[in-house]
């Protein structure tokens, strides 16, 4: 007499949760309602920077006016909004050429510091991140105007405060490529035959070039929207930056090229971060096989 076979067993009924989960719901709509309000004033801003005439609440044409084509008036040639958008630029130049490497070393040291003060470090590195930045620069103006007065306030002042809290972004984003990477990598080139210099300079460092690159781009942007420590660094009006112009002159009566100065500066910021992003995908892609084969390779 042939047995039959087993009936395969059924699957289990869906939860009521996960049902109720599986249904059409309202998030989408508050999603999308909260990214319209967003963004709303951001479109208003930038279609007024395009526009012919000089108001700012009505359309009136379509024109680069306010950019550059008005001989007095536009970003191009007013004196002031012209100046305070190459110092803008200026400071987060000096702040990614100084903040990455210093970022970058200092981030590579906590992760292999084991010893003896190394838990309060790490929380003193990341301390910028969470202290509210209008208590940030009125420390730093108090220092710079009493204990380094011969430093004082000015360009100097700006970059130092800029790089001062970047410095925790690069930090914490180049410590999540080393956590990835791990030691696997290090200690298989090691047992290779790399002197620690050689496995710094040909290993660690082309891994953590995706990191390298989106922490420089990414202090780009912090510091060309960077009001406060700015403005508390300032002394004049050679050291006045994008948004301390855009604060000084927004309650006033300001033409259209406010609005384009603020265009660019939108601009400039989404460009950095989308540079950083593309730069992470492109310089990480293939690594992460690359890494499991070389270490595999040097624990043989």
């Amino acid at each position: 007499m042939t047995k039959l076979a087993p009936a395969p067993p059924m699957a289990p009924p869906t939860p009521p949760a996960r049902r109720r989960l599986r249904r059409p719901s309202g998030l989408a709509l508050v999603t999308w309602v909260y990214i319209a309000w967003s963004l709303v004033p951001v479109l208003l801003a930038i279609r007024f920077a395009f526009n012919e005439g000089r108001s700012r609440t009505s359309g009136q044409g379509f024109s680069l006016r306010w950019f550059w084509t008005d001989p007095t008036l536009s970003v191009r040639n007013d004196p002031t909004l012209w100046s305070a958008l190459e110092h803008s630029l200026v400071l987060a130049g000096l702040a990614m050429l100084i903040a990455t490497p210093l970022g970058t070393a200092l981030a590579i040291g906590l992760q292999r510091w084991r010893g003896r003060g190394s838990g309060v470090t790490n929380i003193l590195t990341l301390l910028p991140l969470v202290t509210p930045e209008l208590v940030f620069a009125v420390g730093l103006f108090l220092l710079f105007t009493s204990l380094f007065g011969f430093i004082g306030l000015g360009t100097t002042a700006q970059v130092i405060g800029h790089v001062t809290f970047s410095i925790s972004w690069v930090v914490l984003i180049v410590r999540g490529r080393l956590v990835m990477i791990g030691r696997d990598v290090e200690e298989a080139a090691a047992d290779l035959g790399a002197p620690p210099w050689h496995v710094m300079r040909r290993v660690l460092l082309p891994l953590l070039a995706p990191a390298i690159a989106a922490a420089t781009l990414s202090v780009f942007a912090l510091s060309i929207d960077d009001f406060v420590v700015a403005q508390y660094m300032a002394s004049g009006a050679d050291t006045t930056t994008v948004p301390m112009r855009i604060y000084a002159s927004a309650r006033a009566a300001p033409t259209p090229a406010l609005n384009a100065l603020v265009t660019i500066m939108l601009a400039l910021t989404l460009l950095a971060l989308v540079l950083a992003w593309l730069a992470y995908k492109r310089l990480s892609r293939g690594q992460e096989a690359g890494l499991t084969t070389f270490a595999a390779g040097g624990t043989k």
